[in-house]
């Protein structure tokens, strides 16, 4: 059983994160983080953060399939591409010793976080013109292997980058393709999951404790129409990544 100092640093921060990516994304720019400030390990951190992130995104994944949001003839194939590229990016996360994840985690968080809180909104309305069918799904499917390979290697802002990519280099709709998106990013939390879960790198209680509070808070925040919610997003990304860097920074000065 994970001690209570560990459940009430993780649980809040990971409802939080559930609760933000339901409103506007980027949601594992807080869970991640909240391993981390835990203490966990970096390995750790990463994989039992999978197993909380796969239960949250499938909630939401329910939701886009039960509206019809989603491109199957899209979708099979960047499934089978992103489970490949999320294996490969698991096993070579854990070939990097854990000491310079740390410094991975210093350079990339605030580029991925610059991203997600600075994206743009995609158009709504029929698919866009101007790309072939075939040259679409074969476009999608090779961003869906390498973004895959991110979300096994680490994973925070994933679902965020293949929406960008699906509606400003693949020319999709946003309905489809935000559908499609879940249940690409459903795959590779799922199959680098099942990596680190054969690799005993997961604290499955832990993972599954704070799994039930991100489900929550993804409920909670799929139920709140909010307008211009990366305002509210914003500010609580930032706090969280700077304990983030101060506890870094200060683990590597010790």
């Amino acid at each position: 059983m994970p001690e209570l100092t560990t459940l009430l640093i993780i649980c809040p921060l990971v409802f939080l994160a559930g609760l933000v990516d339901a409103i506007a994304g980027g949601g594992g720019l807080i869970s991640l983080p909240a391993y981390l400030l835990a203490g966990l390990p970096p390995h750790q951190a990463i994989a039992t953060n999978k197993m909380s992130s796969t239960l949250g995104t499938s909630a939401s994944t329910a939701r886009y399939l039960k509206n019809g949001y989603v491109d199957w003839q899209a979708a099979l194939p960047c499934m089978a591409m992103a489970i490949l590229g999320a294996n490969g990016g698991a096993r070579l996360i854990l070939l990097i010793p854990q000491q310079y994840i740390q410094y991975l985690l210093l350079v990339s968080l605030p580029v991925v976080a610059v991203v997600v809180l600075h994206r743009k909104p995609a158009g709504t309305g029929a698919p866009q013109t101007g790309m072939p069918r075939s040259r679409q799904l074969v476009l999608a499917a090779l961003l869906s292997l390498a973004l895959g390979v991110y979300d096994g290697l680490y994973g925070p802002g994933t679902g965020t980058f293949l929406l960008l990519m699906y509606t400003g280099l693949c020319k999709m709709s946003l309905e489809r393709a935000s559908g499609t998106v879940k249940l690409v990013n459903l795959s590779s939390n799922a199959a680098s999951l099942l990596l680190f879960l054969q690799k005993g790198q997961v604290l499955v209680t832990l993972g599954l404790i704070s799994g039930g509070f991100c489900l929550l808070g993804h409920f909670i925040g799929s139920g709140m129409m909010m307008k211009n919610g990366s305002r509210i997003v914003r500010p609580v990304i930032i706090t969280v990544l700077i304990l983030l860097f101060i506890k870094v920074i200060s683990d590597m000065a010790g």
